[in-house]
């Protein structure tokens, strides 16, 4: 350890190599709500990618597993070092290196929070469109778990807003993909290899972000149901109606009590129409002019009140952002009330009434509890599960997660799997394309230094 600390502290610096006792608890993990944490032996914060390039070429001589880290913001526990290994903290390369206003990017270090890129980029009167709920979230964070957010159903997800990297890999070579461009045909797409896979394959250490014109207009519709099939049945009829919603959210009636609880939030819907509520659309609209809004707004009324609504409400500024934070905050709302995991399948958006069905059905045989909300317009629902044995809960998760890939789904649309879902991942995924993940694995990091226990055992 000694010899490795030595080393270590030469390319980074003695004040941003930090062992024992100078390793807060901070560093042990992310947000996952399983598992304990772990304090590595090491946290390194370097400034450069020649010094990630060095601390990696370090860590593979020595064979020290390495775990990279923005934010800690993760659900997954991919963020969650090995206690004999090493933290790659990216906190110092925090830079935000290029606005292009001409070609509509950002060039940023993988530190930069989406708060930082937020403000810097509404300057310019653009955006970087990915919105995972927590805007003290890194770009390299959401680079590693390919992060989506309540306005994919627009925008797309972190892949479809990642045009470049550069990236280290772990023998220290450094490469770059992509860049300020929108497409290629020029052999193997390594980019978008690299994004997703939670930190087992490369560390980035730079990213060319697609930035998006901000719209100077916006409003939220929030409609209640009285019967949830209605809430999936008008997703379809609101997608493809044109009017090209940016958030499209289901929130269930017990998520909807708990977060406005939570929130201090009023939203002006009657007592008896919230008690008869088994779930609610949320719908924001946007547009650069005003009054093409208010007829998007009223075409989108009358489209909701066809398909079943008990009532529609605007909601005022205040209270529609309130709703969304709120929203965003869900998870924060779960783990408040007990719950004991958190998921995030994907399915497709038609299967979703079905999936929701069977999903409600498996808890109530094992005496479990779920409850949440997700992204009605792709299909990405997140349930807090609330089941105190961990036996029966492992069972639980695996029976729900058969059902979502039965539907043509996957386990994680967004969170990743980490080290949390990696006994189900493999149980239940084609054994094929996990033995082809696992030659991608040993031909970037044939030392097998980069995240071990993470995906794969």
């Amino acid at each position: 350890m000694g010899d490795v600390a030595q080393r270590l502290a030469g390319i980074v610096g003695e004040q941003h190599l930090l062992t024992g006792d100078r390793i807060s608890d901070d560093y042990a993990g992310d947000e996952s709500l399983v598992g304990p944490p772990a304090k590595p032996a090491y946290v390194v914060r370097p400034a450069t990618a020649d010094e990630v390039a060095a601390v990696l070429t370090t860590a593979a001589e020595h064979g020290v597993p390495v775990t990279a880290r923005g934010a800690g913001t993760g659900l997954s526990a991919a963020a969650r070092p090995r206690p004999d290994g090493l933290l790659v903290s990216f906190e110092r390369m925090n830079a935000i290196l290029e606005i292009d206003t001409t070609n509509h990017v950002a060039v940023v270090q993988p530190g930069v929070t989406l708060s930082e890129l937020d403000e810097k980029t509404a300057e310019k009167g653009l955006g970087y469109t990915v919105y995972p709920g927590e805007l003290s979230a890194s770009v390299g964070g959401n680079v590693g778990t390919n992060a989506g957010g309540m306005r994919a159903v627009k925008y797309g997800v972190t892949r479809h807003n990642v045009l470049g990297l550069q990236a280290v890999l772990p023998t220290g070579e450094i490469i770059r993909t992509g860049g300020k461009i929108v497409k290629t045909s020029s052999g193997y797409d390594l980019t978008q290899l690299i994004i997703g896979s939670e930190g087992t394959l490369a560390l980035a250490t730079e990213v060319t972000v697609r930035l998006h014109p901000r719209l100077g207009h916006g409003a939220t519709v929030l409609a209640p149901f009285s019967d949830f099939d209605q809430v999936m049945a008008a997703v379809p009829e609101i997608v493809s109606s044109g009017l090209a919603p940016h958030i499209l959210e289901y929130i269930d009636a017990f998520t909807m009590a708990a977060i406005t609880y939570t929130a201090q939030l009023s939203l002006g819907v009657p007592d008896d129409v919230r008690e008869a509520s088994q779930a609610y659309l949320v719908v924001g609209l946007e547009n650069r002019d005003a009054d093409r809004l208010d007829g998007d707004v009223e075409t989108l009324g009358e489209l909701l009140s066809g398909l079943g609504a008990s009532d529609v409400y605007v909601l005022d500024g205040t209270a529609a952002r309130k709703l969304i934070e709120a929203r965003e905050k869900a998870f924060w709302t779960a783990k408040a009330a007990g719950a004991d995991d958190v998921i995030d399948v994907v399915v497709p958006r038609a299967a979703m009434p079905e999936f929701l069905t069977r999903a409600r059905e498996i808890a109530a045989k094992s005496e479990s509890g779920v409850a949440g909300c997700g992204h009605a317009g792709d299909g990405n629902v997140h349930l807090g599960i609330f089941q105190k044995d961990p036996d029966k809960r492992a069972n639980l998760l695996h029976d729900i997660f058969a059902v979502g890939m039965e539907l043509g789904g996957a386990i994680s649309g967004e969170h990743g799997i980490g080290q949390v879902k990696k006994e189900h991942f493999l149980e239940l995924e084609d054994p094929n394309k996990i033995a082809l993940m696992r030659r991608l694995k040993q031909a970037f990091d044939p030392a097998g230094i980069l995240n071990p226990g993470v995906l794969f055992d």
